[in-house]
């Protein structure tokens, strides 16, 4: 089987609500092995809630998640450990901490989550580091850093246990054009090269057409997704107006 045809997310009549506040209703879709996914959507459509629920940090009113066939939803104990071994992810600060040298905070899942020897643990760390391309950086505390690095550090530490998924939350956010453009270029040969699948929460345009092989589109009026596919395919042919808007960067109509 073409392994970018693969699902290993699928998600399954899904609803998120708050008290009596439904955020999205029953909404269904797959993530395939390798591919570089995006959700978006205009503010207060979800997209952060659904990723916290995809992760396992909400638990949703209904519906299923399985990550690789299992339910994260529903499972406990150390199905779920299990289930979040592999799941890594970036939240949109980089949520470095601040007390730690780049070195340490990439280091710090491996104690917390596996048996290996100190010396295969800084192997690793070493490994990871390079690939992101901050080989040499290893002592500096993130406040030396710049925001662009700050999130690559973020992405080593989220595959510091080798994931099979990493989830970004609004990597761009907060970073110059040239800055985004490098780690858009970051995620794709990370994705191509070692087969990770990224799940990504963003709005910033000119990386969705950048990275993205597919993408989902909720709208905080339907409450459901409205869109879904290769982002220029919506910008040029979808049959609904404020996708097409989105996408274009239109003003609606109503307010010209």
């Amino acid at each position: 089987m073409d392994q970018i045809k693969e699902p290993i997310i699928r998600v399954e009549n899904l609803t998120a609500a708050y008290e009596e506040t439904v955020v999205f209703d029953n909404i269904s879709f797959d993530v395939c092995k390798g591919e570089v996914f995006v959700i978006l959507g205009g503010s207060g459509c979800g997209k952060s809630t659904l990723m916290k629920q995809m992760i396992g940090l909400y638990k949703p009113a209904s519906g299923k998640i399985l990550i690789d066939g299992q339910d994260i939803v529903s499972a406990e104990g150390s199905e779920r450990l299990k289930i979040l071994g592999k799941i890594g992810v970036m939240y949109q600060s980089g949520a470095l901490f601040g007390s730690l040298t780049l070195f340490e905070n990439v280091r710090l899942p491996l104690e917390e989550f596996t048996d290996l020897n100190s010396s295969a643990m800084d192997l690793i760390v070493q490994m990871k580091l390079k690939l992101v391309g901050l080989k040499g950086f290893e002592n500096h505390m993130p406040s030396e850093l710049s925001g662009g690095m700050q999130k690559r550090a973020a992405i080593a530490r989220a595959m510091a246990l080798d994931p099979q998924i990493i989830f970004l939350d609004e990597p761009s956010a907060g970073l110059d054009p040239i800055t985004s453009a490098e780690l858009d270029q970051l995620i794709l040969n990370l994705a191509r090269n070692l087969k990770i699948t990224f799940v990504i929460v963003t709005h910033e345009l000119p990386s969705i057409y950048a990275v993205a092989d597919r993408v989902i589109m909720l709208d905080k009026r339907a409450r459901k997704i409205v869109a879904e596919g290769k982002p220029a395919e919506l910008r040029d042919q979808s049959d609904n107006e404020w996708v097409r808007q989105f996408f274009n960067r239109e003003v609606s109509s109503n307010l010209s």
